[in-house]
């Protein structure tokens, strides 16, 4: 597999319009994916992945108030396309540091098989098994440090969600800026029955989607969390 040319987004991609305009917000993420090549690289083409997308706007329209500062590693919303229509091998390579050009990868540490063992937990409640809105996301540095399966413990108790793979890469793709050393996340919803716990953190200037035992902390890595999911409202 061969990595999209045009990894990197343009400056206008990667704008956050100011003040929140959570329609602009997500038409700009929409047009991050089809710069990233997703509709061919899911063999769906421009029309029928518009077409999966196209509901959620009215979803998204609806988060005027929601607190977003991504420079700060909090964003409204993130727009979350699953292994359905592309595989984390697919989505990972299409990641880049802000202001990088170096595709993002998946560590050799995931042995062959290993990745599709990575599921969502049965706490972590998909709205859609292709295609939502994830609410809320945070990446967790306040987990700096701390043991993930303590800091995993504390976010359910708080009520949030933890991400998934697949919420992970979404989150760096639309918001690279939310990736920075020191800050990188844990991404305790996608398990694999085992005590590793998936992770994105730089590596070699690109991101890297790796994992860490459970019961080992660090200090440049934190846990991500939501508020929760959303996807596109019923069809009358």
């Amino acid at each position: 597999m061969t990595a999209p040319s045009h990894a990197a987004p343009s400056h206008s991609a990667t704008s956050i319009p100011d003040p929140f305009d959570p329609a602009a917000e997500f038409d700009r993420q929409v047009r991050t994916l089809v710069e990233r090549g997703y509709p061919e690289a899911s063999g769906l083409g421009d029309k029928k992945f518009a077409a999966l997308l196209a509901p959620l706007r009215d979803t998204a329209v609806t988060m005027k108030d929601a607190a977003h500062a991504p420079d700060a590693g909090r964003v409204g919303f993130v727009l979350v396309v699953t292994r359905e229509v592309l595989p984390v091998q697919e989505t990972m390579p299409r990641t880049t540091l802000d202001g990088g050009r170096l595709p993002g990868f998946v560590d050799r540490s995931y042995e062959p098989g290993a990745l599709e063992r990575f599921v969502a937990t049965k706490e972590t409640e998909l709205p859609d098994l292709k295609a939502y809105l994830l609410v809320g996301a945070e990446r967790g540095e306040e987990f700096c440090g701390a043991v993930p399966s303590d800091a995993m413990a504390t976010v359910t108790e708080r009520g949030r969600t933890l991400l998934t793979i697949e919420e992970g890469i979404a989150l760096i793709t639309h918001f690279p800026q939310v990736l920075v050393k020191n800050k990188c996340f844990s991404l305790g919803g996608s398990r694999s029955g085992d005590r590793r716990v998936p992770a994105v953190w730089i590596s070699q200037k690109a991101p890297k989607l790796g994992w860490c035992w459970q019961g080992n902390p660090h200090t440049w890595l934190g846990m991500a969390s939501a508020s929760g999911r959303r996807a596109a409202p019923p069809r009358s």
